[in-house]
């Protein structure tokens, strides 16, 4: 090897090593998530390596002009200790306060010469404000090289929509660094665009001595309402936009564990009675009703589906069964989903509840409320509408649920 080739193949090898063994100072995993009161408030959590012990946020005002950047306000993040995910790293947020509903706002997160790129979202609206949202079922496998086509092509469906439902099992094992690596690579800016709602699945768990514990990188990268029961925080709570309820349950704790099933019972039914937005959207991993014959989730249907059924839930988005269903128990209450966005598919088993199912597509939704009315259209990964209905408020009835695609 000659001088010239051998100085080449250095550099080369030093770029590699370098962009494999990140975590550099500059922030990446770079998440919006929804706070309680999106309307007047957001929560960023981004990653660096250890050393930077220290990092901040700035945020202002988006216009065309980018002398904007001048005003920005900087925010000092709360930082973790140093982690280990694979690398020594720290992870920092902010929550974002005293926003001003329906309004683009631009931030960035960094320090020094360390700064990530601007990013910009839309702070929800006020209730009654029409708005859509998008919901992916199970990622789990194969996240950079398949789900990735899922989540970009439900943004570019729905690029303002107001929040991302993550319906559980975001990725396979729930302490593998590179699997959460994918997951964030996967979604790229649009995590750091769009607030997500992540619900944790059972592939988010592990069992250390026979005791199950939510994923280590849950709490560090995300920050999610810490408006749950005690023990459930980030895992278990609610966010109102725009006139919606979004409550996310901790359903693999209600399959687990006696007692924060029933402290997560008792802390749905005050949630849902003291409730007063118009439609009221429930979400957690395991369905109430499975798509798959061999598979029961006793506890969430016996425990949670009576509260459901007696507050007058609108939708219930689930994942799980890596399959699409959707449908009401007889012809009642609320409309039941089952979705998956990755590419880990099952058969579905027909039950009478199903009005639509699918088997072996990678699928996402786009769903809109204006006014009294839902609308709910799922689309496979190549756009094609694969189910579609309207939702209707009627006072003093249930809703009024009509079809608009043919079995």
């Amino acid at each position: 090897m000659n001088i010239y080739s051998a100085g080449r193949w250095l550099l080369a090898t030093c770029f590699l090593i370098q962009h494999a063994s990140a975590q550099q100072a500059r922030p990446d995993r770079i998440v919006l998530n929804v706070t309680a009161d999106p309307a007047r408030s957001a929560a960023v959590t981004w990653r660096t390596n250890a050393a930077t012990d220290s990092s901040y946020a700035e945020i202002a005002p988006a216009t065309p002009n980018p002398a904007f950047t001048g005003k920005a306000q900087r925010l000092p993040a709360a930082t973790t200790a140093k982690l280990y995910d694979s690398l020594d790293v720290r992870y920092h947020s902010v929550v974002f306060e005293n926003l001003q509903p329906e309004t683009e706002y631009a931030y960035r997160v960094g320090k020094g010469d360390d700064w990530s790129e601007w990013f910009e979202f839309r702070t929800a609206g006020l209730p009654g404000q029409p708005f859509s949202f998008i919901y992916l079922g199970d990622a789990q496998t194969n996240l950079l090289s398949l789900w990735s086509r899922a989540i970009r092509k439900a943004w570019a469906a729905a690029p303002d929509a107001r929040l991302i439902i993550h319906a559980g099992d975001l990725v396979n094992r729930g302490n593998n660094y590179n699997e959460w690596q994918q997951w964030f690579e996967a979604g790229s800016f649009i995590h750091a665009s769009i607030p997500g709602l992540m619900t944790p699945g059972n592939h988010e768990y592990h069992y250390p001595n026979d005791s199950g514990q939510v994923s280590v990188f849950w709490r560090p990268q995300f920050t999610l309402p810490e408006n749950g029961p005690a023990g459930l925080e980030e895992t278990c709570y609610y966010t109102d936009v725009q006139g919606v309820r979004f409550i996310s349950l901790n359903s693999q704790e209600i399959e687990i564990n006696e007692r924060l099933l029933h402290l997560q019972r008792e802390w749905l039914e005050k949630v849902l009675k003291e409730n007063k937005s118009r439609w009221t959207i429930v979400t957690f991993h395991h369905p109430v009703l499975s798509t798959k014959k061999n598979r029961d989730n006793k506890f969430v249907r016996e425990h949670i589906k009576p509260l459901l059924d007696k507050y007058g839930v609108d939708l219930v988005l689930t994942g799980h069964d890596h399959t699409y269903a959707r449908g009401r128990d007889g012809n009642q209450g609320p409309v039941y989903a089952v979705s998956v966005s990755g590419p880990k598919m099952y058969e579905v088993d027909p039950a009478p509840w199903m009005a639509k199912t699918g088997s072996h597509q990678q699928f996402y939704q786009v769903i809109r409320i204006d006014g009294n009315t839902l609308h709910y259209n799922s689309y496979t990964v190549d756009g094609q509408l694969h189910d579609a209905f309207q939702l209707r408020k009627q006072t003093g009835r249930q809703n009024a649920l009509t079809n608009l695609k043919k079995p």
